[in-house]
């Protein structure tokens, strides 16, 4: 979950490097480097703890040359500590080398190595394939790193160079992304677009077990076998300035207002004329009318919209679904074959423990279909179809828009088979078009509610925050929902633990009374969502339960509802009306607010949360 970046060419490297690392600081934090060649010498500077820290640094002692590498880290082996940051050097200091991934025979190779006289001097499992490139170079950097890479199992992505020579930068990937950024007289590596969309917007993406080699004017394929591959280059059609903050405090912020504009977008791109079209589907109706049952996989946030999807799908489509999370369902022999539809979702498309699901899957004869944000990703390119939700770069650890375009794209395609199977009559079909329709419109209409600066949100989260401090941090959060609206349970309590570390527990509404009433007291809050629905007056029921209990209610309903207030909730939250089934992506929105909040009352770095990262790309 590491950032790489690397970078070629006649400018100085350091601050382009920087500038890249700061775009890929949402994969890692816990500390960063740089190492560059100057003349026939690599300079090397890293430091624990945030980019900053390197950055203050390097601004008082600047390092020089025009080829570098750069991470920033997610520790794994070794905890964060200078010594442990990459880059790693052999042991005379001739290559640096910058890695993202697991290398899971790595104390072998330690110990034959060591046995060999390599002197180690970190914790980690890179410094080995520092050592292993050291072994094999014999005045060809390319071929030393081919022959290291056929020792190594497990996964990575990495960036190499070698002070012997210095007019080229070499990258590889197995099940950790990279891409090459191409310039006009330089070129670039990265984990991710946003390093380098400053410099290009023309991007080549590596597929596994490939090689990349850069010069300043040039760049080379080649698989682990030697041979070239011809790979196109890819045109990058968003801009940098979405992957800045525009003003926000946060990232996080940003991208909550950003939804409604993103959900705009997915229905106006997707429904026109009556029908919806996914022109990258691949899948024909022929097929999708032969499958007998779907299974929706998928991690953390991505799991919770695979949640809410089962229950649309089921509602309206009469197919059998199940949902599973991605790193379970790698690990035991899924009931899946050539009439189940497997659609696993992601927002980098490159998930680790997705993409062994998609592929154990594939094993199994399903057909898998993705929905993703990323272009030209991992899981995007070897699922069968692929449906991309277009909603722009989410720098902020903790998903918020991904979640919602995710959604976006459930009920479209819900819709798209219901209509394709005809298990909805098409005069109902239409009016649920036309109330899918208004859900972006409703949903501006909510957030102009609560302004970045100060609302009603931000008050509850102040007197949370006191009474938090009053109970010595004794207190909780419980989130509870029935029916479609659970999966945002789980959704709003992942939230608040991401980002303010508070403990909170998403739980099925009809299952309090078995288990979770006994933790209710004086000290709980619990957020219930009790939007106008078919189990409406069940949720009422579970709110007097709590309240009896002298539990802290924070009630989300529909705009309008007089009824909530006759039962003594301590505070409410309001979305507009809309038809049930719509719900999730509106009430969505006030769960992240209520979230991001009370981490900002607590003062916490609410992009980077303590130990997360954005994109898990090791399992």
């Amino acid at each position: 979950m590491c950032g790489i970046a690397g970078y070629i060419g006649d400018r100085e490297a350091q601050d382009i490097l920087l500038k890249s690392l700061s775009r890929l600081e949402y994969r890692g934090y816990d500390s960063a480097g740089l190492a560059t060649i100057k003349g026939r010498s690599i300079q090397l500077v890293k430091k624990q703890g945030k980019l900053k820290i390197l950055s203050a640094d390097l601004k008082s002692d600047p390092i020089e040359g025009a080829i570098g590498i750069g991470h920033t880290r997610w520790a794994t082996h070794g905890i964060p500590s200078d010594i442990n940051a990459h880059p790693h050097l052999d042991c005379k200091g001739k290559l640096a080398l910058v890695h993202n991934g697991i290398i899971e025979n790595y104390l072998e190779l330690k110990e034959k190595l060591q046995k060999e006289g390599h002197k180690f001097t970190s914790q980690t499992d890179t410094e080995v394939i520092a050592h292993l490139i050291e072994k094999f170079y014999s005045g060809d950097i390319v071929e030393a790193v081919r022959k290291a890479l056929k020792k190594l199992r497990g996964s990575y992505a990495m960036a190499v160079i070698h002070k012997d020579e210095p007019a080229k930068l070499v990258g590889a990937r197995c099940d950790s992304p990279l891409i090459v950024g191409v310039g006009q007289g330089e070129n670039f590596l990265a984990s991710d677009v946003p390093a380098v969309l400053d410099h290009t917007k023309d991007v080549i993406y590596l597929n596994n077990r490939e090689i990349a080699v850069l010069t300043k004017d040039h760049v080379l394929v080649k698989d682990f076998e030697g041979r070239k591959i011809n790979r196109k280059v890819s045109k990058i059609n968003w801009d940098i300035s979405q992957a800045e903050k525009a003003g926000y405090r946060h990232f996080m912020l940003k991208e909550i207002f950003e939804q409604s504009g993103v959900l705009n977008n997915i229905l106006n791109e997707r429904y026109k004329k009556g029908s919806i079209s996914f022109e990258e589907l691949k899948i024909s109706d022929d097929e999708f009318k032969k499958f007998k049952r779907i299974a929706i996989v998928a991690c953390g946030t991505a799991y919770h919209a695979g949640l809410t999807g089962k229950y649309i799908l089921e509602d309206l489509v009469k197919i059998p679904c199940w949902v599973d999370v991605s790193s379970e369902f790698r690990y035991r022999n899924p009931l899946v074959d050539k009439e189940t539809l497997m659609i696993v979702i992601s927002q980098s498309g490159e998930t680790a423990d997705t993409l062994a699901a998609l592929r154990e899957a594939k094993r199994h004869g399903a057909k898998v279909l993705a929905i993703c944000n990323v272009l030209g990703s991992s899981i995007a390119r070897e699922s069968y179809g692929v449906i991309y939700t277009h909603a722009g770069p989410e720098i902020a650890v903790a998903s918020t828009k991904a979640y919602t375009a995710q959604l976006a794209v459930l009920y479209l395609l819900t819709l798209y088979l219901a209509r394709l199977k005809k298990t909805v009559a098409a005069s109902k079909l239409n009016a649920l078009f036309k109330e899918l329709k208004r859900v972006p419109a409703l949903m501006e209409e909510l957030l102009a509610e609560y302004k970045p600066d100060y609302n009603i949100l931000a008050a509850y989260a102040q007197g949370f925050r006191k009474y938090y401090h009053e109970k010595h941090n004794k207190t909780f959060f419980l989130y509870l929902a029935r029916n479609i609206n659970y999966p945002n349970a789980l959704e709003g309590a992942l939230k608040l633990k991401e980002i303010s570390y508070i403990s909170a527990e998403g739980y099925p509404a009809g299952e309090m009374k078995h288990g979770p009433i006994a933790l209710i007291d004086e000290n709980p809050w619990v957020v219930c969502i009790a939007v106008k629905s078919r189990t409406y007056d069940k949720m009422v029921s579970n709110i007097q339960e709590i309240k009896a209990r002298n539990g802290i209610v924070i009630a989300i309903a529909t705009e309008g509802d007089k009824e909530i207030l006759h039962h003594n909730i301590n505070y409410l939250i309001e979305i507009p009306k809309v038809d049930e089934l719509f719900s999730p992506p509106l009430v969505a929105v006030p769960l992240q607010l209520l979230a991001y909040y009370v981490a900002r009352e607590f003062g916490y770095d609410i992009d980077q949360p303590r130990n997360l990262a954005k994109s898990v790309t090791v399992e």
